[in-house]
């Protein structure tokens, strides 16, 4: 938008605070190079726009905004003269991209002092080159900075998540390698038990039977429900008195055996009847260690389901085989990332899931918000932790406005009226030296706000802290570039 060409008077602009130390004649060729603009009330420039304009405010009203999802979210107001705003990386040049970081417009008419960009960039080369090569450093030496930190960052998560991942992989595998050896040794004593009974004076159509009826407990374990401990109890006392009273002196341990396999009396009674009073004994004995067999193999495939599902986790978390860009469910995303950082979040912290499972897929870059999900975690148990260690960690999801809100609740102390505009500033932190390099919420704003064009804010009371992620449900196109935290007027 262009607005009225109006004379520049060089004492008029000299009486600004960013030209008052200027000579006459630089003020003059300011006048010559530049111009004065009058605009209506309405916009100025708009964000995303090539930044060709250096604007200074000599008189009137400006609102600067920035869009966060499908909303303008105002970030400065003011009247002040001499306020700047536009082109203020010029002097930077092809190095980086060149345009305008947010919108802005006047409620009123306003009178802007307005430098090309290209002006800008020679006046501060020519006339203050020590400052411009000292801008150059502070802006490109803190990108690097901040991408190393961020870089340790991740690092520093990975290193969290590897080890809990590797806590969660050792109580699976640990199982599976016990119950291994136990297996073997079953398998060995049935088949010592097998050849007992073969050598002894049983007829071919007893031991059918016994084949029989091994194949129909095999079956029976498979479908064992699950009992409770005092009904688990009272048929463990049942069967023992019926071994018992079959001869079977050493019963009290075969009981809870049979009973966590799904076997009682009726079943006993047709082993019984089926294989005749000599042989009960022995087959009892053999259908003892096929069901141990059973068992043993039923904990071995939970071992390796539950490790095969935490691989399955790791991957979802990483991301690895995935499309970087692409429709999810936000809700498989939180329960990978919840999985991997369990070991983090240890027993004394309670997880609250309350999900709308009736949310539908949004586009994004499931890495990433694997990433924002990892952060806010980690904040929320450290919060909590540092209240005592023990609390209760909320995960919500619901729709709010067109919008997939994530919530993270935690009973934590809260975060201090006075530090809570400062949470979201890059290397600013409230963890212990060491512990935190004050990056994590910084990256976070940064995925949640520019790739995935949501909001990322904060409620909090002592013993009520909620970090809340707004998504869009749809997008356009893949938003690649990254751009930096919201510039606003000076």
């Amino acid at each position: 938008m262009s607005g009225q060409v109006m004379p520049c008077n060089p004492k008029d602009i000299g009486s600004l605070f960013l030209f008052e130390k200027l000579a006459p004649e630089q003020l003059g060729r300011l006048c010559s190079e530049g111009r004065v603009e009058l605009f209506q009330p309405g916009p100025v420039y708009t964000e995303g726009d090539p930044a060709t304009c250096f604007f200074v405010m000599v008189e009137g009203t400006v609102v600067l905004s920035r869009r966060v999802g499908g909303d303008d979210v105002e970030v400065n107001r003011t009247s002040q003269r001499g306020v700047y705003a536009g082109a203020m990386q010029a002097y930077l040049g092809d190095r980086v991209r060149q345009v305008y970081n947010n919108s802005m417009r006047v409620t009123e008419p306003t009178r802007f002092f307005v430098l090309p960009a290209d002006t800008f960039a020679e006046v501060m080369s020519e006339w203050f080159p020590m400052a411009v090569h000292l801008l150059e450093g502070l802006f490109f030496g803190s990108k690097s900075a901040q991408a190393a930190i961020g870089q340790r960052e991740r690092l520093l998560a990975l290193g969290s998540l590897s080890a809990g991942l590797t806590h969660e992989l050792n109580n699976p595998a640990a199982a599976a390698v016990r119950a291994t050896a136990t297996l073997r040794e079953r398998v060995a004593k049935m088949r010592h038990k097998l050849a007992v009974i073969a050598e002894g004076p049983f007829s071919r159509d007893a031991l059918a039977s016994l084949i029989e009826i091994q194949e129909r407990t095999a079956e029976r374990v498979v479908k064992a429900p699950a009992l409770g401990p005092l009904e688990a109890s009272d048929r463990e006392d049942t069967l023992t008195d019926w071994l018992e009273d079959h001869g079977i002196d050493y019963g009290w341990q075969l009981a809870p055996t049979f009973v966590q396999a799904g076997l009682d009396v009726d079943w006993l009674e047709q082993v019984a009847a089926a294989v005749g009073e000599e042989i009960l004994p022995g087959a009892v004995g053999w259908l003892n260690y096929t069901v141990e067999t059973e068992l043993l193999m039923n904990e071995i495939e939970d071992s390796t389901t539950r490790i095969s599902h935490l691989v399955d986790a790791a991957k979802q978390y990483s991301q690895l085989d995935r499309a970087p860009y692409r429709v999810v469910d936000v809700h498989e995303l939180l329960d990978s990332t919840l999985l991997m950082l369990s070991g983090k979040i240890g027993p004394r912290i309670q997880v609250v899931k309350e999900y709308d499972r009736t949310l539908p897929q949004i586009p994004g870059y499931p890495a990433e918000l694997n990433q924002v999900w990892t952060n806010l975690i980690d904040n929320a148990v450290c919060a909590i932790n540092g209240a005592g260690g023990q609390g209760t960690l909320t995960v919500r999801t619901a729709l709010d406005h067109e919008r997939l809100l994530v919530e993270f609740r935690d009973t934590g102390p809260g975060v201090p009226p006075e530090i809570r505009s400062r949470i979201f500033d890059p290397f600013f932190t409230t963890k212990p030296v060491g512990q935190g390099t004050g990056l994590g919420l910084d990256i976070s704003w940064r995925i949640v706000v520019n790739k995935h064009h949501g909001t990322l804010q904060v409620e909090s009371v002592p013993g009520d802290t909620r970090f809340q992620v707004l998504l869009p449900l749809t997008a356009e196109v893949p938003d690649e570039a990254s751009a930096s935290t919201p510039e606003e007027a000076a």
